[in-house]
């Protein structure tokens, strides 16, 4: 590339947690830059979680961290023409791709919940992947059989 690689940013945590994480979460939730917005949503939902936790010990924001981790994914294919041949290869992740992934893909599963609000579409999602269930779980899983179908084509790596 001719380009240097631009600077990764430091994000500031956010104001209730102080966790960057959080605030990278909220980044993608956002639209048209309405940030505040996007916190109330962030916050609201996690305060529907806390009431349906149900007996667990773990507080919101643990279960939705458990959550993000349910839903990341570790290998993903990528395309590549091998003579005249596009072959769907597994390639490992890189870390915050990792978590980049697992963000937009519990933002875009909630938002497509048939519930009232963004808030309660969001709590349900992290609910239901906390225990290994839900669509952007089921995306997780798609991808990880897509891998293992493809691993016979690993050594066609870039």
């Amino acid at each position: 590339m001719r380009k240097t690689k631009a600077k990764k940013r430091p994000l500031l945590p956010d104001p209730k947690f102080n966790d960057q994480l959080v605030t990278r979460f909220v980044n993608n939730l956002m639209l048209d830059g309405k940030k505040s917005i996007a916190f109330k949503i962030f916050y609201d939902a996690l305060e529907i979680v806390e009431t349906k936790k149900g007996e667990t010990e773990k507080t919101a924001l643990e279960i939705w961290k458990d959550a993000l981790t349910n839903v990341m994914p570790h290998v993903e294919v990528r395309s590549r023409r091998v003579g005249g041949a596009n072959f769907q290869i597994p390639m490992p992740i890189r870390a915050d791709r990792k978590i980049s992934m697992a963000m937009k893909w519990l933002i875009l599963y909630s938002k497509k919940r048939n519930d009232k609000s963004m808030a309660l579409k969001l709590a349900n999602e992290v609910v239901a992947a906390s225990r290994e269930e839900g669509a952007a779980y089921k995306k997780k899983s798609d991808t990880h059989k897509m891998a293992e179908a493809n691993k016979a084509f690993s050594h066609f790596k870039f």
